[in-house]
């Protein structure tokens, strides 16, 4: 399959690929611990979060499933508890893999502005998917 015809496809991953990369630009400008050297280092670091953010969507709507499906108190329990592994271990799992690929190049600073910023990724592309549909 080409590009092209990826992009075709999947029209929707490229109006989120463009969100993340207004929203994260505009967090680069207005909050000083989220960093990118250049434009070029922040368009690819809007792909990594587009990829790394579709994982996590996959695999929380997994474990939310789970936890529709948990039928005890304490399948309930180990299900919501995984649902807040997830939700906490992906900040670190994105702040992780954007040092691992960008270095000091780049950086979302701690838990806190990764956090905002993901919430801010998230409710943006809700936004713009709303709008255009």
């Amino acid at each position: 399959m080409t590009i092209r015809r990826w992009l075709r496809a999947h029209p929707s991953d490229v109006v989120d690929f463009f969100v993340y990369v207004v929203v994260l630009n505009l967090a680069v400008e207005y909050l000083p611990a989220v960093i990118s050297e250049g434009f070029t280092l922040s368009l690819l670091t809007a792909l990594l979060l587009k990829v790394a953010l579709e994982l996590v969507l996959v695999l929380k709507g997994r474990v939310i499933a789970r936890f529709k499906a948990a039928e005890t108190r304490p399948g309930k329990v180990a299900a919501g508890l995984l649902v807040w592994v997830v939700a906490a271990g992906s900040k670190l799992a994105v702040l992780g893999l954007v040092d691992v690929v960008f270095g000091a190049r780049v950086s979302l600073g701690g838990f806190v502005s990764v956090t905002l910023l993901v919430v801010c990724l998230l409710l943006s592309r809700a936004g713009v998917r709303r709008l255009l549909d």
